[in-house]
């Protein structure tokens, strides 16, 4: 089984796509993919993507290119101590710039993480869902990721936010034993072909 992809819904996806390639750049870890909404965001998403600094300055021009492509700052409760600049995309999707020597994202590449809203159960799922070892599972705090390494996948433990719309945010996954996932904790979403995690958050298989 493999993560193919993380999906994103969008009111506008080629501009959304636009958008995360240009900021990426090629290679970035994790592919993405946009899928056409026409509910608006509402609420602060449960995952966002944490992008990596080699510099003070290397941080400071992935903070004016996302700006300019179009992104914006937002507060969601970051100290002003806190290194870390948290800014949107041009649909409100939140992430993160981390500064320079971050210990945890180290050898990570320019995508960090997907850091998510969730429970030490949920990464634990995940972990046997993927094949991706825990790297990280201390307290009700967990981080899987690849044997090959790249992005992480974390989940910050309790106290979860609460759940106010559908998700924007979710996995997709090919190759995979719906039985087995169904067997490890997931189950199967009413009225759709669409599978939840242990939290609840809803994911998709593509068909063998």
């Amino acid at each position: 089984m493999s993560l193919s992809a993380i999906c994103f819904a969008a009111l506008h996806p080629e501009r959304q796509e636009r958008f995360w390639a240009e900021l990426l750049g090629p290679n970035p870890g994790f592919t993405t993919k946009f899928e056409r909404t026409t509910t608006l965001k509402t609420s602060q998403n449960r995952a966002h993507f944490d992008l990596t600094s080699t510099s003070l300055d290397d941080q400071r021009e992935t903070v004016a290119r996302a700006l300019r492509l179009g992104a914006r700052h937002v507060d969601v409760g970051q100290r002003p101590e806190e290194g870390h600049v948290v800014l949107a995309d041009p649909e409100g999707n939140e992430f993160c710039v981390i500064e320079p020597g971050n210990q945890f994202l180290a050898g990570c590449g320019f995508i960090g993480a997907l850091a998510c809203d969730g429970s030490r159960q949920v990464g634990e799922f995940w972990s046997a869902a993927l094949g991706w070892p825990l790297v990280w599972d201390q307290g009700e705090e967990t981080a899987i990721q690849s044997p090959q390494g790249g992005p992480k996948i974390s989940w910050g433990g309790p106290p979860l936010m609460p759940r106010t719309g559908p998700d924007r945010i979710w996995f997709e996954l090919s190759s995979a034993d719906v039985g087995w996932l169904l067997s490890l904790g997931a189950t199967r979403v009413e009225g759709s072909d669409r599978l939840a995690d242990p939290d609840g958050n809803v994911f998709r298989v593509l068909p063998g």
